[in-house]
C-alpha cells in the first residue's frame, strides 16, 4: 500500500535539507534568535527531561536542548533533512519515521515532552492529523507535555489556504486524553487572541 504523501514532501519533494539549514544559518548570522522553540521549551522542562522531537528536520530546536542538558530524540519523515541533523550531532539518536506509525519504532515511553513546532501539524498528509495527535500522546508520560506550533492561515503558512483550525486541533487532543494547558501567539510567550494567523498550544496528557 502506498503511504499517502504529506503537505511536506509535496512542497519539497524531499530535498529541503540544505536549504532549510542554510536559511537558519543565514537568520543566526544576521542576529536573529533562533532558538525560541527550545527556549519556550526549557522552561516548561527540568533538566534531564526526555523530549521527543516530532518533525525535528535539521535537528536545530533538539540539539539546542541537548545542549541545555535533556535528552533527545529526533524523528522525521525527510532524509535530507536527517542528513543535516546527523552531521551536525553525530551522537543524537535521529530516527527516519512517519509520525503516523511512530509507535513501530519502539521507543520507551514516557517522554516528558513532544515536540511538534514548525507547522508539523498542518504539512501531515490530509486525514492523518488524528492519528499523529495519537500517536504523539501516547508516547508521553502521565502528566507530560505536547507542545506545537502551527500556522492558522496562508501568512503564516507555506500554503495558499490554512489546512488545520483550532478547534478540529483541540478536538483531536481531547480524544488523545489531552488538555489544553496555554495557548500563545509567540514562542515568546505573547498572549493568544481568537483569529491570531499562529498559535503556540500546551496540551498536558492525563495523569489517570
Amino acid at each position: 500500500m502506498t503511504r499517502q504523501p504529506d503537505r511536506w514532501a509535496e512542497l519539497t519533494g524531499g530535498q529541503a535539507g540544505e536549504g532549510y539549514a542554510e536559511r537558519f544559518a543565514r537568520l543566526a548570522a544576521s542576529g536573529h534568535d533562533i532558538h525560541g522553540e527550545s527556549n519556550f521549551c526549557a522552561a516548561l522542562l527540568e533538566a534531564p527531561a526526555r523530549v521527543l522531537d516530532a518533525g525535528c528536520g535539521t535537528g536545530r530546536i533538539a540539539i539546542r536542548l541537548a545542549e541545555m542538558g535533556h535528552s533527545c530524540t529526533g524523528v522525521d519523515v525527510d532524509p535530507s533533512m536527517l542528513a543535516v541533523a546527523r552531521r551536525e550531532a553525530p551522537t543524537g539518536e535521529w530516527l527516519l519515521c512517519d509520525l503516523t506509525h511512530l509507535d513501530t519504532l519502539g521507543l520507551q515511553p514516557g517522554f516528558d515532552l513532544a515536540l511538534a513546532a514548525g507547522n508539523v501539524i498542518p504539512l501531515l498528509a490530509p486525514g492523518t492529523e488524528a492519528t499523529v495527535v495519537r500517536q504523539l500522546a501516547a508516547a508521553l508520560r502521565p502528566g507530560g507535555l505536547l507542545v506545537t506550533g502551527m500556522g492558522l492561515d496562508a501568512a503564516h503558512l507555506p500554503l495558499p489556504d490554512a489546512t488545520v483550525t483550532l478547534p478540529d486541533f483541540d478536538h483531536w487532543c481531547t480524544e488523545a486524553g489531552l488538555t489544553l494547558r496555554n495557548r500563545y501567539a509567540t514562542w515568546g510567550g505573547d498572549p493568544y487572541r481568537p483569529g491570531g494567523g499562529y498559535a503556540v498550544s500546551v496540551h498536558s496528557r492525563s495523569t489517570t
